[in-house]
């Protein structure tokens, strides 16, 4: 009996780490209410990074839609037959090999995993926090932030996006998720703050 209850406390124990897809993908209150540990991370890299909540989880958003183990794609052979994927990017924040290894070398940050959300949420604010930098992009520029992300600091430079009007649709889109988080949160983020003993009382 005893060694089925310790069983049944690791599985449960377990099953609390493992976060599921939100429910309501549009709503960013309704996400951090189904993962409070979520706002606690998104909330660290905000501080650490400077980066909006919001503009963190819209990329997020865009890029895996909170799908912890998302992958591109497979392309297709004659129409049917999987091929290749299009790159080895990986995640909720779908960072290539190479990118997440120079965040790992620049954080010191070497446990760092791209199916960790509280990773994938650092690794964003990170990166952003480099655009800036680098290209004096605005923290709060989701559309320009997300170019860069999307093309790399080099590319948005020269401009590689100029002629991709997807993608250049598509930062526009990050952008309203961005604006819309922010509102969302501007109202519940008090509550979310809270932890379970305030909750409690509140």
């Amino acid at each position: 009996m005893q060694k089925f209850t310790l069983m049944l406390l690791a599985l449960l124990t377990l099953a609390g780490c493992m976060n599921g897809q939100p429910k309501n993908l549009g709503n960013a209150c309704s996400i951090f209410e189904e993962n409070r540990s979520w706002f606690r991370a998104a909330a660290d890299a905000e501080k650490r990074w400077g980066v909006p909540i919001s503009v963190s989880m819209a990329f997020i958003y865009q890029e895996s839609a909170f799908r912890s183990r998302a992958k591109p794609a497979r392309s297709r052979i004659l129409w049917v037959i999987p091929g290749p994927r299009p790159s080895n990017a990986y995640g909720y924040a779908q960072a290539l090999d190479s990118t997440w290894a120079d965040y790992q070398r620049s954080t010191g940050n070497s446990r760092a995993k791209r199916s960790s959300f509280s990773d994938a949420v650092d690794f964003v604010g990170w990166y952003n926090a480099n655009s800036y930098r680098r290209n004096n992009i605005a923290l709060h520029n989701a559309r320009d932030l997300y170019l860069a992300y999307h093309e790399g600091n080099t590319g948005f430079e020269r401009r590689t996006y100029a002629d991709k009007q997807w993608l250049i649709d598509t930062a526009g889109r990050v952008q309203g998720n961005a604006d819309r988080y922010q509102a969302q949160i501007d109202i519940c983020a008090e509550e979310l703050g809270k932890n379970w003993w305030q909750r409690l009382f509140s």
